[in-house]
């Protein structure tokens, strides 16, 4: 049973750009921190970035810095993947999901890899 829901994906030509939006239906999503992931054809998931519940701390992948953005809306509990000027290579399914915040000593970051409340994820194909 899929916790939350990714939407948004489509196909866009290269340049455009894309909002993915991410929804929880069960629970407050205002709650969590939150990740955005990627899997390309043929590849491994890949992590784009994470946002804290505050939306005042986030990390992204050095793969994407400066073309993505997450953000979050509060009045509607949802979690948004801004995509500027996207790229063939863009092209995967995205998922969301939420993840833990762990702050100790130096660490002040999400632990993707502890990612839990998935998504079915929503295609994006950049494509000319």
């Amino acid at each position: 049973q899929w916790k939350v829901a990714e939407s948004g994906g489509g196909l866009v030509q290269p340049g455009e750009s894309l909002r993915l939006s991410c929804t929880a239906s069960e629970f407050n999503l205002r709650k969590y921190s939150v990740a955005w992931f990627r899997q390309a054809p043929g590849k491994e998931r890949e992590e784009v970035g994470c946002l804290n519940e505050r939306g005042d701390k986030f990390f992204y992948s050095d793969s994407v810095k400066g073309r993505y953005t997450i953000s979050r809306d509060y009045a509607d509990s949802t979690v948004y993947l801004q995509i500027h000027d996207l790229r063939p290579e863009d092209t995967a399914v995205y998922y969301c999901a939420c993840v833990p915040w762990r702050v100790s000593g130096d660490v002040d970051t999400c632990i993707m890899s502890e990612a839990y409340y998935w998504g079915q994820g929503t295609q994006v194909t950049v494509a000319s």
